[in-house]
């Protein structure tokens, strides 16, 4: 398996989009698959924030992650996020959602960042497993979340 810049995949784009839109339209029912597409292609640069990354494994799109400013509204203090960490469901229990979360990590310390926050619903458990500490459990949206955070070393 590789992990690549989305910006070498545009042809991606609508699936992520319609594969994101169905497993988060609960968290906002009003965006659309067409303003998810608008928002990946800003995203899809080759480094840094924003940036979103796909897992690739015998040239079929298996997961993808991203790296964004701002990811809840009810926290702007708190920014860069790791976000939309998705694992099409054919290829989960395979270890992609750890490969795609180490590599943004990494991503994020080639590019400066100390800490980095992410939202979760499921996946407490599997973030914890890999260093990530829950600073909150709350209501987001209508949606019990724990919010974590990772700090990396200078």
């Amino acid at each position: 398996m590789k992990i690549e810049p989305l910006r070498l995949h545009m042809n991606l784009i609508e699936e992520i989009a319609r594969l994101h839109q169905a497993e988060w339209v609960h968290f906002d029912p009003d965006l659309t698959v067409e303003a998810r597409v608008v928002a990946l292609t800003n995203a899809a640069g080759d480094e840094g924030i924003p940036s979103v990354f796909v897992a690739i494994e015998n040239s079929k799109f298996c997961g993808s992650a991203a790296l964004v400013e701002q990811d809840m509204e009810n926290h702007p203090e708190l920014s860069p996020w790791l976000a939309a960490v998705f694992v099409k469901e054919a290829w989960r229990g395979r270890g992609i959602a750890k490969s795609l979360i180490q590599y943004c990590e990494r991503e994020a310390q080639r590019a400066g960042i100390c800490r980095l926050y992410l939202s979760t619903e499921f996946a407490s458990k599997l973030y914890a497993s890999l260093g990530w500490k829950t600073i909150e459990s709350c209501l987001y949206k209508g949606v019990d979340v724990d919010v974590m955070c990772k700090e990396f070393g200078s």
